[in-house]
C-alpha cells in the first residue's frame, strides 16, 4: 500500500498480546501501531492523538466494543472503524453497521484480512484518484481531437457532458490532471464561442435548429400535456448541468428519469431575456412587439420577469390551447413553505409553474458577501453547497411529493453560469446596462476582436430601443469592465459567477422529465 507510513493505527483489544504478530506486520508494511487493552484507555489516546483508522475488539471487559464505538463516534464521527468479533450473531453486526463501522473482520484474523481492510478504507480514495486520472489521461486526446472537428450542436452536447463527468470524477483528486482539465475547458469554451458566432443567427430561422428557450414550451410542455396528466414544471435559475448531475443523484431514488438532455438557452443568457422567451414562446423583440405590456426593456424601473404569469397564459391563448395554469415562485423560505401549503391546488391544475430563484441569488451573493466567496472558493464547493441546499430545500420537500403521485415533472432553468477571470475593457454612456457578460447601447467602445458583437439586433430578434442599439457579448471567461476605476472593478469581479454571455456553462442547460416509480 503507497505512502502507509502516512498512516497512525489504533488496535484495541483485551487480549492484544496475542496480536503481537499482525502488529509487527504491519510494522513492516510501514504503518504506525499503537494498542490499548480496553475501551477506556482507547478514549483516553484518541483524545490526544489522532488516527488514520481503529481496530475495535467487539468481546472485552469494562466498556464493550459496541460501547466504546458510539464513545469514540461522539468523539471523531468521521474516524474510520473496523470491528473485530468472534461473534457472527446478526444483531450484534446490525448494532455495528448501523453504529457506521468502516469495516469488519470475523476472529481469527490473519494479517492479509487486515491488509485487505486497510487497502479497502485507507487506499480507496488514492485508488479512485489514481483510476480517475489514469482514464482522463487515456481521453483527453480523444477529447482534444474532436475539438479541431467542426461540430455539430448534438456534438457539442456530447463535448460538454464528457468536460462536466471528469469535472465531478476528478473534483476531488489531487492530481495535475485537474489542471490539465481546466486548461482543455478554456480551449473547448473558445472553440465553442466560434461555433456560436457562425451558427447562431441560422438557427433562429432554422426548423432544423436545437431545441432553445423560445421553443421549449411548443416541443416538450405541450405534448406532455396533451398526455393528460398533470404537469409540474420546475425552472430553476441560474442552473448548470454540473449541479444537475449532483442533484441527480438524490432524484434517482424517487423518480425514473424519462428524459435528460440539453438545450440551448438564448442570447443574452440572463433571466430577463431566457425566461421571458420560454414562457412567452418567442424571441424577446417578438414579446416587445406582440406583447409589449409584457416586456419590461432594461433601462425602465422594476423587474424584468414581473409578467411571467402573463406570458404562459398569454402563449396557451396564441396557440388555442386551453390549460389551466398555475404559477409560483420560491424565493426564500416562506414562499417555499407556502408552496408546500398549497401543494393539493398544484394536482387541479394541467400546469405548475414553479420558479426557484435560489442559486442565482446564491450566485450574487458570493459576488458581494466575502463570507459567500470564502464558501465557494472554487466550482466542487459550489456544486456541494448547492446539492446541500437542495437536500434541506422546500424543493426536495415537494420532489417527495410528487413522486407519490401520477404527475410529469419537468426540471430545467432559464441560463447557466460561469466563474469569470478575464476583464475585457468596455466604454459605454449612462444608459448602457450593467450586466458584465453582455452590454446594450447605443454607444459602445470595446475591442470588436475580444467580443461577439451585433450591429443589427433584429437578426437575432433582440430588442431594439434606440436605432443606433447594438449588443456586445463576452465569450469564456471574459467579463467587461469600464475603464474608470478599473482596477477596483477588476478585482471586485474576478473570480465571480455571472452569466449573460457565450459559454458552454451558460448556454448547454439541463432539460430532465421526471415520472414517479411504480
Amino acid at each position: 500500500m503507497e505512502n502507509s507510513q502516512l498512516y497512525r493505527l489504533l488496535w484495541v483489544d483485551d487480549e492484544i498480546e496475542h496480536l503481537k504478530p499482525h502488529i509487527f506486520f504491519l510494522n513492516e508494511k510501514g504503518f504506525q501501531v499503537d494498542t490499548a487493552t480496553n475501551g477506556k484507555d482507547a478514549i483516553a489516546i484518541l483524545s490526544k492523538q489522532s488516527y488514520s483508522l481503529v481496530f475495535l475488539d467487539e468481546n472485552m471487559p469494562g466498556l464493550s466494543g459496541l460501547e466504546t464505538l458510539m464513545r469514540i463516534k461522539e468523539l471523531q464521527p468521521s474516524l474510520p472503524i473496523v470491528m473485530v468479533t468472534k461473534s457472527e450473531e446478526e444483531e450484534i453486526m446490525d448494532q455495528a453497521i448501523g453504529s457506521k463501522i468502516a469495516d469488519y473482520l470475523i476472529k481469527p484474523v490473519n494479517p492479509k484480512q487486515v491488509l485487505s481492510s486497510l487497502k479497502k478504507i485507507l487506499g480507496r480514495q488514492s485508488l479512485i484518484t489514481k483510476k480517475a486520472t489514469t482514464d482522463y489521461q487515456s481521453v483527453f486526446s480523444q477529447i482534444g481531437l474532436r475539438l479541431n472537428d467542426r461540430l455539430s450542436y448534438s456534438e457539442w452536447y456530447d463535448v460538454y457532458r464528457q468536460i462536466v463527468f471528469w469535472e465531478l470524477e476528478l473534483q476531488d483528486a489531487d492530481s495535475p490532471m485537474n489542471e490539465v482539465l481546466l486548461m482543455q475547458k478554456t480551449e473547448a469554451n473558445n472553440q465553442f464561442s466560434r461555433f456560436i458566432k457562425e451558427n447562431y443567427a441560422d438557427w433562429l430561422s432554422d426548423e432544423e435548429a436545437p431545441l432553445m428557450s423560445h421553443t421549449i414550451m411548443k416541443h416538450k410542455v405541450v405534448p406532455l400535456l396533451k398526455e393528460k396528466k398533470p404537469v409540474v414544471m420546475i425552472v430553476i435559475d441560474n442552473f448548470r448541468l454540473d449541479q444537475w448531475e449532483v442533484i441527480k443523484r438524490e432524484v434517482v431514488p424517487l423518480f425514473n428519469i424519462r428524459e435528460d438532455e440539453l438545450y440551448f438557452s438564448i442570447l443574452p443568457t440572463a433571466t430577463q431575456y431566457a425566461r421571458n422567451a420560454i414562457f412567452a414562446g418567442m424571441m424577446p423583440s417578438n414579446i416587445a412587439k406582440i406583447r409589449p405590456g409584457l416586456w419590461v426593456e432594461d433601462d425602465d424601473e422594476g423587474s424584468k420577469n414581473q409578467f411571467e404569469e402573463e406570458l404562459i397564459n398569454d402563449y396557451f391563448s396564441r396557440v388555442h390551447e386551453q390549460f389551466k395554469v398555475n404559477y409560483q415562485k420560491i424565493n426564500d423560505a416562506e414562499s417555499g413553505r407556502k408552496l408546500l401549503d398549497n401543494y393539493n391546488r398544484m394536482k387541479d391544475n394541467d400546469l405548475s409553474v414553479v420558479v426557484v430563484n435560489f442559486i442565482d441569488m446564491l450566485s450574487h451573493a458570493r459576488t458581494e458577501m466575502k463570507m459567500i466567496r470564502e464558501l465557494i472558493s472554487d466550482e466542487s464547493s459550489y456544486r456541494s453547497l448547492t446539492r446541500s441546499w437542495f437536500n434541506h430545500s422546500p424543493l426536495f420537500d415537494l420532489l417527495k411529493r410528487l413522486s407519490r403521485d401520477d404527475v410529469n415533472v419537468i426540471i430545467t432553468t432559464d441560463h447557466g453560469t460561469i466563474r469569470v477571470q478575464n476583464p475585457i475593457k468596455v466604454v459605454g454612456d449612462r444608459n448602457t446596462n450593467t450586466n458584465l457578460r453582455f452590454k446594450q447601447g447605443k454607444n459602445l467602445a470595446y475591442d470588436a476582436k475580444s467580443v461577439f458583437e451585433v450591429r443589427k439586433p433584429e437578426l437575432l430578434f433582440l430588442p431594439r430601443p434606440n436605432v443606433s442599439t447594438s449588443y456586445i457579448f463576452a465569450t469564456g471567461d471574459d467579463f467587461f469592465a469600464y475603464p474608470n476605476n478599473y482596477n477596483y472593478y477588476v478585482n471586485y469581479y474576478k473570480d465571480t459567477f455571472q452569466h449573460g454571455g457565450i459559454s458552454m456553462e451558460e448556454m448547454m442547460i439541463p432539460f430532465a422529465v421526471l415520472e414517479a416509480k411504480r
